[in-house]
């Protein structure tokens, strides 16, 4: 007879919003189907007094989450924590998580990848510093520092003069704007799966009005710039988004797993824009860690796969390189 293969189990702990987005029963039931089970994780209760997983998936944060991470893995040492909270918090920062962009080296014959020119301000005195501009030009996109996923963390701006400053609170991230042709695209990262997506983005400031602009806009304002359009959605319709063309498949994966031995993390997306000066030149301006993956086409399929991989490496014994982000990169043969 047989020997029954044993169930591989997951414990989440998600809050409540990122639960209902990405905990469907439709990845519960095909991640159940393969033996993959799905455990909530009782986040009134020790993690390390609950059963004991094989793996665990989580975005919290805080010292007492940090401690019973710490905790259960001195419990269970051949668990896998996705991702570790000290490469998570490199994310938090929106000048640390681009550096890491700087360091990456690899070759492309036809294309280029960096970071816009970019500056940080702790404080009002260095806001309203000339010399402290002399890296940039208006206009710039103007960031809180801090990305934990909180609503303040996504109140952005684009300024286009001095005067425009006045509204900035410190501490911020200055971004030099360029103009992408109105398209994002976004770089989903799941262990050795790479996907890329395109959205729609802040349209192009044409040149000639730049002249004529001063202060600021919100990002939700900055679409009637560019349009004469009564509404954002007849102006996206106009631009042809599905004509688009994706950046090449084997440079974004050459990125994507560079980023991901550099960070030590498994679950990530990347916002990468198109200078439309230069065709083949793609500026990275953030870095998400546990993106909104139902929003990546067959999701299911795609996380199942990566707990199955995880689930056949600690059987094999195998852990370590996973659990670091050290995997070697591979682009699902259906992504491109």
């Amino acid at each position: 007879m047989a020997e029954k293969k044993r169930r591989f189990k997951v414990g989440y702990a998600l809050l409540p919003k990122k639960q209902n987005s990405f905990i469907r029963d439709s990845l519960v039931s095909l991640a159940k189907s393969t033996g993959i089970d799905l455990v909530k994780i009782d986040l009134e209760h020790p993690l390390a007094d609950q059963e004991p997983f094989d793996c665990v998936l989580h975005k919290l944060y805080g010292d007492d989450w940090k401690r019973q991470l710490l905790e259960f893995r001195a419990e269970n040492p051949n668990a896998v924590i996705l991702d570790s909270p000290d490469a998570i918090e490199r994310l938090h920062n929106r000048i640390s998580m681009l550096q890491v962009v700087s360091e990456l080296r690899i070759e492309s014959r036809s294309d280029t990848f960096g970071i816009p020119k970019q500056i940080v301000i702790y404080d009002k005195e260095t806001l309203f510093d000339r010399q402290a501009w002399e890296l940039l030009k208006f206009p710039v996109i103007a960031k809180p520092l801090v990305a934990d996923g909180s609503a303040k963390s996504h109140k952005m701006s684009l300024v286009f003069n001095h005067d425009g400053l006045n509204k900035l609170k410190p501490p911020i991230v200055l971004q030099e704007f360029v103009n992408h042709g109105g398209v994002i695209f976004k770089v989903y990262v799941v262990g050795e799966y790479v996907k890329c997506v395109k959205r729609k983005s802040l349209p192009d400031v044409p040149e000639e009005k730049l002249a004529n602009l001063e202060g600021s806009l919100s990002f939700s304002q900055v679409s009637n710039l560019a349009t004469h359009e009564k509404s954002d959605e007849l102006y996206y319709k106009k631009m042809h988004l599905e004509d688009t063309e994706l950046p090449p498949q084997s440079f974004m994966t050459d990125i994507a797993k560079g980023l991901r031995q550099a960070l030590k993390l498994n679950l990530f997306n990347f916002d990468v824009i198109r200078d439309t000066r230069f065709g083949n030149r793609y500026l990275i301006i953030d870095i998400n860690y546990f993106p909104g993956y139902a929003k990546m086409p067959d999701y299911e399929t795609v996380l199942t796969n990566f707990f199955l991989d995880i689930a056949n490496r600690i059987d094999g014994e195998v852990v370590e390189s996973l659990d670091e982000g050290n995997c070697e990169e591979k682009a699902d043969s259906d992504a491109s």
